[in-house]
């Protein structure tokens, strides 16, 4: 006989948990996001809801006694997407791919699947949305090989685990795709499909039975308005990686990043091209971002920023204009808002150029988030170009982080990126005196810069 099943309240943003239900999360200070939720308190043949990892006992153990196992790791076949998953897929690990309609994420794992299959392992695609006929239809669109992928339409996740079950031992599924998440449910939650304690207890049960025996995962997941993923934020901590696919401006490019990974780096970013033949690496993602324009204006400045473990050249563009109302305004695109409003403090108290009463807009070209103060130089050289209406070469680029004194501080990797920009053409590089490279690069001249004023006396000259 099984227990009665217990009531919680969670908040679906930050997770925080509650007795009792309120309007307002303490926690985060949203408004209407608690919900109930109802705790599953049975246990099946599976040992779901048993304790200890993986559904079994746990033992106490000592650290050195812990056996060191290397991860082994199956390659998709797909360059981008083992570059975002930190070198392939590991065996037994859980990853959540999510997205926007239409991102491509079905697309991408269906194109993964077919060429993991092709090298004899066994896989197998779920699908709780899409009929198997419109699956089938899109594999033979994308002309791929598809003779050993097996297919399912089901939403129940203990019918799912019997079903890899029953599956002979030589032919057991070693690579699963869940599309989607937000669609399965299980029995021993009573609430319906889509909601906080369906998507969590039934990632709980298909991550649980992954780790017992050795599957690895993929779960398809929806996005919210603000494109974080939707369902509760417990299901973040639940798989081992959680990765976004993305759209750039241009609709023709996506991005897929990784926000989470528990055997690779985080903030690794993969690029690819939608065509009628699906997603397409991009191998040069520099050149996709450096489309620029023939004739140039001012205010258009190059940076080459670091992302995960490879450069990558984007152009950064500013606009000062004169006030039209009491209030001018910053508004930054691509990168953070407070960071803009301190640069220009210190291109005000230390390079002595006012901004004050002028409105400055910011803007990352392509669609990409700066998260790397690395870009600090490239705008406020952008902002400076822009008021003095002067155009900045085509072949120069700048990078530094700028210190509230005014000082440029050097940044991580500056010889890699000195040799990346040199690949793409750029003649002339202004960069933090600390990451002056002490061997020539051809092709590169290079002007070391210990102070803002310092690079701007280096603007002055051009």
């Amino acid at each position: 006989m099984s227990k009665k099943a217990k009531t919680a309240y969670v908040c679906t943003l930050c997770g925080a948990d509650y007795p009792r239900w309120g309007g307002q999360c303490s926690s985060c200070g949203e408004w209407n996001c608690i919900q109930e939720v109802r705790l599953a308190a049975v246990s099946d043949k599976h040992g779901q809801r048993a304790v200890g990892y993986a559904g079994g006992q746990s033992e106490l153990k000592r650290l050195s006694d812990v056996d060191l196992l290397k991860a082994e790791r199956v390659l998709t076949g797909i360059g981008e997407l083992d570059r975002v998953l930190g070198g392939g897929i590991v065996s037994g690990s859980v990853v959540l791919i999510g997205g926007a309609p239409g991102a491509g994420k079905s697309t991408l794992l269906l194109q993964a699947i077919a060429h993991i299959a092709e090298r004899g392992l066994a896989v197998l695609y779920v699908s709780g949305e899409e009929s198997l006929q419109q699956i089938a239809e899109r594999a033979h669109r994308l002309k791929l090989p598809v003779i050993n992928i097996m297919m399912l339409a089901e939403t129940s996740v203990q019918r799912i685990c019997d079903v890899l079950d029953s599956i002979k031992t030589e032919a057991k599924a070693q690579i699963v795709v869940i599309d989607s998440i937000q669609v399965m449910h299980t029995q021993d939650a009573e609430s319906a499909p889509g909601s906080v304690s369906q998507v969590r207890e039934s990632a709980s049960y298909l991550t649980q039975y992954a780790k017992k025996n050795q599957v690895s995962m993929f779960m398809v997941g929806h996005v919210t308005k603000d494109q974080s993923l939707a369902g509760p934020m417990t299901l973040s901590h639940i798989v081992d990686t959680q990765i976004i696919l993305s759209s750039t401006d241009d609709a023709r490019y996506r991005v897929l990043r990784a926000d989470k990974n528990r055997f690779g780096s985080i903030g690794e970013l993969g690029f690819f091209a939608m065509d009628s033949g699906g997603l397409k690496e991009v191998k040069n993602p520099s050149a996709m971002f450096l489309n620029r324009a023939e004739k140039l204006s001012s205010g258009s400045v190059v940076t080459v920023l670091w992302e995960g473990t490879r450069p990558l050249l984007v152009e950064i563009q500013a606009l000062v204009t004169d006030c039209q109302y009491g209030n001018p305004r910053r508004l930054a695109v691509g990168f953070d808002q407070n960071r803009l409003a301190m640069l220009l403090a210190v291109l005000s108290r230390h390079g002595n150029i006012a901004t004050a009463q002028d409105e400055i807009y910011a803007n990352v070209v392509g669609g990409i988030k700066v998260s790397e103060t690395s870009s600090d130089l490239a705008i406020v050289i952008g902002v400076v170009s822009s008021l003095k209406n002067k155009i900045i070469p085509h072949d120069m680029l700048f990078f530094g982080e700028i210190g509230l004194g005014g000082e440029i501080r050097p940044v991580a990797n500056g010889y890699a990126r000195l040799q990346d920009a040199a690949k793409h053409g750029f003649k002339t590089a202004v960069i933090p005196k600390g990451n002056a490279p002490k061997k020539a690069i051809d092709g590169l001249k290079v002007f070391p810069v210990s102070t803002l004023m310092d690079a701007l006396d280096v603007l002055a000259e051009i």
